[in-house]
């Protein structure tokens, strides 16, 4: 991500449920992604696609003892329901500039019974409860993990 795609990541997150379940989004979440060294927002297109991006994936690192996180992964609101969600987030993970380590999470809202049926149908497994949300987890190998 850079700081050029904070006007359609605006544009999208004025979507009231976008904006319930990830926002709100503001300039300091933007200085925050920008500068942060830990993990990466990934902004996922289709190469042939000129409608622009099809998905925003949040991705924090872990280290030798923490799992990589799945932190955000917002669909183009104009585009739900397409299965662009489970082709971005495979994206996004097979990346190949996130650090050793293949195992990741992601941590679910218990208010958000769509993103648990998401990672739920992706195989992910469901570790319960961790500090008020679900956590989900999965082995995703990757070119470096």
């Amino acid at each position: 991500m850079r700081a050029a795609d904070w006007e359609w990541i605006q544009e999208w997150f004025t979507d009231p449920k976008l904006n319930a379940e990830l926002g709100p989004l503001d300039e300091d979440w933007l200085a925050h992604v920008l500068a942060d060294e830990t993990g990466v927002e990934l902004v996922v297109s289709d190469a042939g696609d000129l409608a622009g991006p099809l998905a925003l994936v949040g991705c924090v690192w872990g280290d030798d003892a923490h799992a990589h996180t799945v932190s955000d992964l917002a669909v183009d609101p104009a585009r739900r329901g397409q299965g662009i969600g489970r082709r971005a987030l495979a994206a996004a993970l097979a990346w190949p500039e996130h650090p050793g380590g293949g195992e990741w999470v992601s941590y679910v809202d218990l208010d958000n019974p769509e993103a648990h049926a998401f990672f739920t149908a992706l195989g992910w497994e469901n570790r319960g409860l961790s500090d008020g949300m679900t956590e989900f987890a999965a082995r995703v190998p990757g070119p470096r993990g």
